[in-house]
């Protein structure tokens, strides 16, 4: 086996840079002589690592033989598990549904209720294509055998036959039907082309995955806890540390971990990673308290630059809407902050607009280009108190918080209402299957 490689790929610098068409030709793939499948003659293998802004850093491989001319390319993820499994659910019902773009990883499992057909985990490599081509992906798989099926058993060829023709009406939309992606690593992708206002279309679910699901992705749970005897009180006065990698560039790193209270709320945890290598920080807040019995929704009148400067703690179970905007941010985006308003308004700004893979770049379409520029403009006038809106914080565990500027008094521009969750909530949150009584049972 021979392997070469460009000279700018082994130099320094980040293992997966950034995808850029204008220095794409300066990182040359590594070039793997393999042995090709198909008429076990040697063929060549390409790998390219690189990273998907406002996505993770993944591994795309294609192989060509020039002796048969079989070529076969796919996408691996190279980024870590996720801490939260993932499960989006589409209403497709017209044709531009089929033209969005899937991050489908190896471990997604694909299902269409309507037709009772299922794609399990693993039996299909990771693709980056739409949903039309995850469909044409399903009938070439299934026409593949259907010579073989034929001439064996024909009943089953013409029940196959039947299926195919099925799912090849869905790329009619003549009716609509749901697509749905579960990953429980938590690297699959459907985009919202709606983007920055909310796809009514599309569903997505965060869940802990359970145990089977952790030994599926390789996953073990560490056989004892380790034993320790800080207190509370000690660790309210320390910062702990404990090593990493970092989420920008992989390479090793610190988190640095600390108990805080406060005022008025209640304790919470901070985490941040500072990289040495690459200079990348990043702060996420975790909640040190138990769920609330209700949930919690405040709303905000920007109406004064002091608003700006509010303390806010915004939990990763919390969604934040801009009715002004027609803006929604799901559960889970932005992960856990403990900021102020401009802050998570600068973020909002940041991971819409700037981050966005699918409206930069060679992937730039002009009039969603357009859209998304409205919405950074309309957004500068909100942070610049030359438009009037509310900021809406609605979190089911009620754990987020934002300052009252006049406490112990009431706010007069700020509106708290507790609410009983929904069964979804609960189910969103894990609370249905919680046993808290008789656990020995």
């Amino acid at each position: 086996m021979a392997l070469s490689t460009s000279e700018d790929s082994t130099g320094s610098g980040s293992i997966f840079p950034d995808l850029n068409a204008e220095d794409s030709d300066d990182l040359g793939p590594t070039q793997i002589e393999s042995l090709c499948m198909n008429c076990f003659q040697n063929g060549m293998t390409r790998l390219l690592l690189t990273k998907i802004p406002f996505f993770k850093e993944i591994i795309v491989s294609s192989f060509a033989c020039e002796n048969c001319g079989w070529v076969n390319n796919e996408i691996q993820s190279a980024g870590k598990i996720q801490e939260q499994g993932v499960q989006y659910t589409l209403h497709a019902s017209s044709t531009q549904d089929l033209n969005r773009e899937v991050v489908k990883a190896d471990s997604a499992t694909t299902r269409i209720p309507e037709l009772d057909f299922e794609i399990p985990p693993f039996t299909q490599k990771g693709a980056l294509s739409t949903i039309e081509g995850i469909i044409d992906r399903a009938i070439g798989g299934l026409e593949q055998e259907q010579p073989i099926r034929k001439a064996t058993n024909p009943e089953v060829a013409s029940k196959v036959e039947e299926f195919i023709e099925k799912l090849k009406k869905l790329k009619e939309v003549e009716t609509p039907f749901t697509l749905i992606i579960d990953d429980p690593s938590g690297n699959s992708f459907i985009e919202n082309p709606y983007t920055p206002q909310k796809d009514e279309a599309l569903t997505v679910t965060y869940y802990k995955r359970d145990a089977k699901q952790d030994s599926m992705l390789g996953i073990q749970e560490c056989a004892q806890e380790e034993k320790t005897e800080n207190t509370i009180a000690d660790l309210r006065h320390e910062v702990l540390q404990f090593p990493t990698n970092c989420p920008e560039c992989n390479a090793p790193a610190e988190t640095n971990m600390k108990l805080v209270q406060i005022p008025h709320f209640k304790e919470v945890i901070i985490m941040a990673t500072n990289c040495e290598a690459c200079g990348h920080r990043t702060n996420e807040v975790k909640s040190g308290g138990a769920t609330e019995a209700l949930g919690t929704k405040i709303t905000l009148r920007i109406t004064d630059p002091s608003d700006l400067t509010r303390d806010l703690l915004k939990s990763e179970t919390c969604f934040v809407s801009i009715p002004e905007l027609e803006f929604e941010l799901g559960m889970g985006l932005l992960g856990g902050k403990f900021t102020t308003l401009e802050g998570l308004l600068t973020d909002i700004k940041e991971l819409i607009v700037a981050k966005n893979p699918f409206y930069g770049g060679d992937s730039n379409v002009p009039e969603k280009y357009v859209q998304l520029k409205e919405f950074a403009d309309k957004l500068n006038e909100i942070m610049l108190i030359k438009k009037e809106a509310h900021l809406i914080l609605d979190d089911p565990a009620g754990n987020s918080y934002l300052q009252n500027l006049y406490a112990p008094d009431p706010d007069p521009e700020m509106k708290i209402e507790k609410y009983e969750r929904t069964f979804e909530h609960n189910e969103t949150l894990g609370l249905n299957d919680m046993k808290t009584e008789n656990y020995q049972q």
